[in-house]
């Protein structure tokens, strides 16, 4: 199966999505800095499987990171603060809604300076109507550890409601699953 969603095809990259107070868009050269940033955070990290090293990730990330299908740069006022991505879940891993895999799958990491704010749910959610316009009937899940509490308050705000626990990566992890129709924030 494809990274790609491609259930019902839709144009890539879309037209910056707005929001309130957001903008999700296309990564640019211009976001490197930020993400090298984001994925060198130890706060970040503390439930993301730690924070990289930042002169591996100085070598390892192209020049315009994450070039792909389903990855946003989250911008407010003109400044990267994180990425939210909707990608296929790994049939390999733990925790599924189908037997087969390869659910698509929502994901996010925000600067811990725009933890709080909400920002994370309002652009999730904006990603989310996105999705759904170009994939319609299509259930989204999200995992994360039940030890990050601020993680879970955003998926409930955004309607994703519980289908599985299980443990990976040495943690207790939740999965849950969004459905067209429900709120997304």
């Amino acid at each position: 199966m494809s990274d790609e969603i491609t259930v019902h095809p839709v144009a890539w990259p879309p037209a910056p999505i707005k929001t309130e107070r957001l903008v999700l868009r296309e990564s640019e050269a211009r976001d490197r800095v930020a993400l090298i940033d984001l994925a060198a955070s130890p706060q970040v990290g503390t439930y993301a499987g730690g924070a990289r090293p930042r002169d591996e990730l100085e070598r390892a990330m192209p020049e315009v990171p994450g070039q792909r299908f389903g990855f946003f740069v989250v911008e407010l006022d003109g400044t990267t603060i994180g990425m939210i991505t909707l990608d296929r879940r790994d049939p390999e891993r733990k925790g599924h809604i189908r037997p087969e895999g390869g659910e698509p799958e929502l994901g996010y990491m925000f600067l811990p300076q725009a933890w709080g704010c909400g920002y994370a749910t309002e652009a999730c959610g904006a990603a989310l109507d996105w999705f759904a316009d170009g994939h319609p009937g299509e259930p989204v899940v999200l995992s994360t550890q039940t030890a990050n509490e601020a993680s879970m308050r955003v998926a409930a705000k955004l309607g994703f409601t519980e289908v599985q626990r299980f443990e990976d990566y040495g943690s207790d992890q939740w999965l849950g699953v969004w459905s067209q129709g429900t709120p997304s924030g």
